[in-house]
């Protein structure tokens, strides 16, 4: 197999003057992050990014991490990106169903495994893998499913931060610390259940993949498995993040012949653009509503329409901006409590309004599978790739996201 070139040569990328690029290669990111087996069935101590309590930074501190039980994984952490569900799990909490705190945040990571727990098979010490928010068990209703990726394997426990025996792996101060959707990858190791790892590519290098492990594939995802996009249609992405972007390229690879970026910010048009964007349209720029303007530019409504902000008024706007005869609505963006209203008419007449989790991939049989399209060039992620930081920069990465200087940022272990 052809591996592209970035692989092995950092190169900065030319759509953001906010690049922070590491003269590092990837190659001996890998040997660093290997580590002496003679930490096996021991407890690790390493640095995590605590959060405490909702509404406070987080905290850079010593933490334990203990061996994995019974089908369970621990990771060295090598790379982490800085996914907008974090923030918003941790300053946004009003628009979030409550998390046990104090918690480890994190959920886009990539990694390479210290140990296993008994009866573990799916993987092995040294692998290179991504842990996963969403697992892939393969035994239960929903995994025998064609229509849906929503394993149920412990899905209630690692909701509320714990694996299957109801604990964390994860101290500090004598305290439990919760992991995030049972994975934390703001922490230089962890653990997580066998059917919440994915073993990837040995060559797949790890601070580009682990974008993988959310935004990227949810955004790709939604457009060309949920949505499913098709040859020469119309689309509109409103919000052009990580998730939108990928959301982008998903319409692109589908075959759309229109691809209308839409967003408040005017830097992410050109930014846009070199994710497949055909047009880019700021609704602050017109006085009519965002979906008024977008069907008197589509002839009455788009194809698809993918909604990547989180925010139910825009989702509305998404909605309506779909065409009435069979437009295809996809909700992408992440928020858990508020109520969306429709007027009935919205889709009486013949519109499909859909959600997506993690973009419809059934979790460890379609990440690698992604890994190997990043690798022969067929998916873009260094694109995606706006600063790379320390572990105790964290901070500084939800600030770089929530004033749009950033598209990904990535926590270098």
């Amino acid at each position: 197999m052809q591996c592209r070139k970035e692989h092995f040569n950092w190169h900065k990328c030319s759509i953001s003057a906010t690049l922070s690029i590491a003269d590092e290669r990837p190659q001996s990111l890998y040997q660093k992050c290997v580590v002496a087996m003679e930490t096996e069935g021991k407890v690790i101590e390493c640095k995590a990014a605590v959060a405490w309590e909702p509404g406070k930074a987080l905290s850079i501190e010593e933490v334990e991490v203990a061996p994995p039980k019974a089908h369970e994984v621990r990771i060295k952490i090598v790379a982490s990106g800085v996914c907008h569900s974090d923030w918003a799990y941790l300053y946004d909490v009003a628009k979030m169903k409550p998390r046990p705190f104090p918690l480890i945040l994190g959920h886009e990571g990539a990694g390479i495994v210290e140990s296993v727990g008994p009866g573990v098979t799916k993987v092995s010490k040294g692998d290179k893998v991504i842990p996963l928010f969403l697992p892939q068990c393969g035994q239960c209703e929903r995994c025998l499913s064609p229509k849906t990726n929503l394993c149920t394997k412990d899905w209630d426990k690692t909701q509320q931060g714990v694996l299957a025996d109801g604990t964390s792996r994860i101290t500090c101060k004598n305290q439990q610390i919760y992991q995030f959707i049972g994975v934390s990858t703001f922490s230089e190791y962890t653990v997580v259940p066998e059917d919440n790892v994915t073993k990837i590519h040995p060559d797949a290098p790890l601070d580009k993949v682990c974008l993988l492990g959310c935004g990227v594939s949810t955004g790709y995802g939604a457009a060309v498995n949920t949505g499913k996009v098709e040859s020469g249609s119309t689309c509109a992405v409103f919000g052009l993040g990580a998730v939108g972007l990928a959301a982008v390229m998903g319409c692109k690879a589908a075959g759309a012949s229109r691809i209308i970026a839409v967003d408040i910010n005017p830097d992410k048009s050109e930014i846009a653009k070199t994710f497949g964007a055909t047009e880019f349209v700021n609704p602050k720029d017109h006085s009519k509503p965002i979906q008024e303007v977008l069907r008197e530019q589509s002839n009455g409504g788009v194809d698809f329409c993918l909604e990547c902000v989180g925010n139910v008024g825009v989702m509305r706007a998404a909605v309506e901006a779909c065409s009435p005869a069979g437009g295809i609505c996809v909700i992408v963006g992440w928020i858990e409590v508020e109520e969306l209203s429709l007027a009935p008419l919205d889709i009486l007449l013949g519109r499909t309004l859909k959600g997506t989790y993690f973009g419809g991939w059934k979790s460890v049989e379609a990440v690698p599978k992604l890994v190997q399209d990043y690798m022969s060039g067929k998916l873009l992620l260094d694109e995606f790739v706006t600063h790379r930081l320390t572990l105790d920069q964290v901070n500084q990465a939800f600030n770089h996201m929530i004033t749009g200087k950033s598209i990904r940022s990535v926590i270098e272990m």
